[in-house]
């Protein structure tokens, strides 16, 4: 397993929001090149930076930001956010981000993002599922900063993408990240029985062979662990800020 530090950057600076509430907003005094230099030094790899600005309004408002940590943060850069174009995409991919997460793109414009698994080539693109349990624990997904629910379940949008190739796969329980809570809906509905992270594609996705974020404390991280899925990377971001501060 692969812990990947994760930064969330609305108009240049660190933040958190609650629930992906912009109103909720922590706002952190970190410089993000700072922090990012912070998480090499500890031994990081890879950054996962999420443009809040861009998953809001649809366009990458803190790209240079982003560009900036890309070429000097020694770090592999993992990037999400207002990907919802090939402009955005190429302009991202072609200054040195190793990986583009596309979540709202992926549902509104399924045939576009379809391609770029063969044009960008499939490890450098992540599918970004932001999920909600509705009232018969199903996850649906949704869009747009989480502003906009869809009726499409976790698995119906993974099987738009498994015969492309998808590698990579970014699940956000919603309910619960941003919280400092403990683990979330998805594992609690795991538990109780109302679905199998291994449902998901048999043997190419567990809860999705990929990655989970928002985790809050090293319990949680070592619950993940041993708690029967196939993650391979765990994206946190408020525990490390607040051990920063």
């Amino acid at each position: 397993m692969i812990l990947i530090p994760s930064i969330d950057l609305r108009g240049g600076r660190c933040v958190r929001l609650l629930q992906g509430d912009f109103a909720a907003e922590t706002i952190y005094d970190h410089d993000p090149a700072e922090l990012a230099t912070r998480y090499r030094d500890l031994g990081a790899t890879w950054l996962h930076v999420v443009d809040l600005d861009g998953a809001r309004d649809g366009e990458l408002g803190n790209r240079m930001k982003i560009l900036e940590l890309a070429s000097r943060s020694g770090l592999r850069l993992q990037v999400g956010g207002g990907v919802r174009t090939e402009d955005a995409a190429c302009a991202l991919l072609e200054g040195g981000v190793a990986r583009i997460v596309v979540g709202s793109a992926a549902l509104e414009n399924t045939a576009m993002v379809q391609r770029w698994f063969s044009q960008f080539d499939s490890d450098r693109i992540c599918l970004a599922l932001d999920v909600r349990l509705d009232a018969l624990g199903v996850p649906r997904v949704h869009t747009r900063g989480w502003t906009e629910a869809t009726a499409v379940s976790l698995w119906e949008a993974i099987d738009r993408f498994a015969p492309q190739g998808l590698q990579h796969l970014l699940c956000t329980d919603i309910a619960r990240d941003g919280a400092l809570a403990e683990a979330g809906d998805l594992l609690q509905a795991r538990d109780e029985g109302k679905f199998d992270f291994k449902d998901v594609k048999g043997d190419l996705f567990d809860l999705c062979r990929g990655k989970a974020k928002g985790r809050s404390s090293a319990d949680e991280i070592t619950l993940f662990k041993s708690a029967g899925t196939a993650i391979e990377d765990l994206a946190t971001a408020i525990m490390l800020y607040q051990k920063a501060r």
